[in-house]
């Protein structure tokens, strides 16, 4: 990633205020960079200049990032975290329901992306860091709208990749596993079906819920973030943590038909 050489890169971080995107914009600013955040709630946070907008709203984007613009000139990174969880059986998941998971987690990062590339490509330069989940190659039963999201972004974040690479733009894709944050309590979760489904989703959440709150320090996901923004080089996507570099091979490995079952036993029985 270039920058004008003697200034601090600028980075702008979505779900900034909280969870791994604050951890992420930390470990930025404690690396050199002049960091804003863009969350739908304002937060004195030390260091971070703090922006109000949500990500589903293209024009509060707009606002947002002329602002950043306004005040720095530039903008070097993009690391589009903000996101929350759904669960429940597809069965009697509302469309609604489903359709925000995408406007956040999927559409959210389109619209801070398409309102950063114009910058980007101006500069010649940019990295653009997608959170993503492991969710997304391991699919998981009751929460299929959360994978489902989470593996579209994989797929945008790869075919962007090529599309902006003459400009000098680089895109990457981050997949964490478990991390103790507060998206497990925000998760938005229906037993709706459970007693038709023989108590199989509130068992599946609860196991996931267990595996969240025993997970990895949202701090080292946070600096395996700030790394990917500020190397030389990425690849379209990237795992954090062996274990879950493992999983992630298995899923690439194994017959999917096998992998499939493996992950119904940990998650649907």
């Amino acid at each position: 990633m270039k920058n004008d050489p003697g200034s601090s890169p600028v980075a702008l971080v979505t779900g900034g205020t909280s969870g791994i995107g604050l951890a992420a914009a930390n470990a930025l600013r404690d690396r050199g960079c002049r960091v804003y955040t863009l969350s739908r709630r304002h937060a004195d946070l030390g260091g971070l200049t703090s922006l109000t907008a949500d990500v589903t709203d293209e024009a509060a984007v707009g606002k947002a990032v002329a602002a950043v613009l306004a005040e720095s000139g530039r903008i070097d990174i993009l690391v589009n975290c903000a996101g929350f969880g759904i669960s429940g059986a597809v069965e009697f998941t509302e469309l609604a329901d489903a359709k925000k998971q995408f406007d956040v987690n999927f559409f959210g990062a389109v619209n801070v992306t398409k309102a950063v590339l114009p910058v980007m490509r101006k500069q010649g330069s940019g990295r653009i860091v997608n959170v993503s989940s492991v969710a997304a190659p391991v699919a998981i039963p009751f929460q299929a709208y959360y994978s489902a999201a989470k593996a579209a972004l994989n797929a945008w974040t790869a075919a962007l990749a090529n599309e902006v690479r003459p400009c000098g733009i680089t895109v990457t894709a981050v997949q964490p596993g478990d991390i103790r944050t507060g998206f497990t309590a925000a998760r938005e979760k229906s037993a709706l079906g459970d007693d038709l489904y023989g108590g199989r989703i509130s068992r599946s959440v609860s196991k996931m819920e267990r595996d969240e709150q025993n997970g990895m320090d949202p701090a080292k996901a946070g600096a395996y973030l700030a790394r990917q923004a500020l190397k030389k080089s990425v690849p379209p996507v990237s795992t954090i943590g062996l274990s879950y570099k493992a999983v992630c091979a298995l899923a690439r490995l194994l017959p999917a038909s096998l992998f499939n079952r493996v992950v119904g036993a940990l998650y649907a029985k």
